[in-house]
């Protein structure tokens, strides 16, 4: 299953070329499961939108660690800092496609990846973290500017 995964051909380090297919897939993704948590229609649809995510992550610091799913189309994208999954994201019109499970299994294999934080509320996520041997460690804290929580996530080794 290693080399399956090391050798999986349609992950790869992202490129300048990605980022307005990288900052669309973030963009629906988050308005499609957050806007319900957040109820926050300022956000979801003045302030999160593809160019600001463009010059947000066109930055050689957040570039440099992102990896996407790209089979001749970018279907996710997975942003790994340190041992730490910062963010995992898949276009929704290719959702439940097995996309996130190479993403997260890339990056246990690549990073060896340990922890990441995700939203209380987002049980989808939570759920499919718990799948990949992610357990809640009993780490919870604001997230930043919200009323919502987050929650820390560890890889069970």
């Amino acid at each position: 299953m290693f080399e399956k995964i090391m050798n999986e051909k349609n992950i790869r380090k992202a490129e300048l070329k990605d980022l307005s297919r990288i900052a669309e897939i973030l963009v629906f993704a988050k308005r499609i499961k957050y806007r319900s948590i957040f109820n926050n229609d300022d956000y979801s649809f003045n302030e999160l939108q593809v160019v600001k995510l463009v010059e947000e992550y066109g930055k050689p610091k957040i570039l440099d660690n992102i990896w996407v799913y790209d089979d001749g189309i970018v279907k996710g994208m997975i942003h790994v800092e340190g041992k730490e999954i910062a963010e995992l994201y898949v276009d929704y019109f290719f959702w439940n496609q097995g996309i996130g499970a190479k993403l997260i299994e890339f990056a246990k294999e690549k990073f060896c990846v340990r922890f990441l934080w995700v939203l209380e509320k987002n049980v989808d996520a939570i759920k499919f973290y718990k799948a990949h041997g992610f357990v809640a460690n009993g780490k919870r804290q604001l997230e930043e500017g919200t009323p919502e929580y987050i929650i820390m996530l560890e890889r069970v080794l």
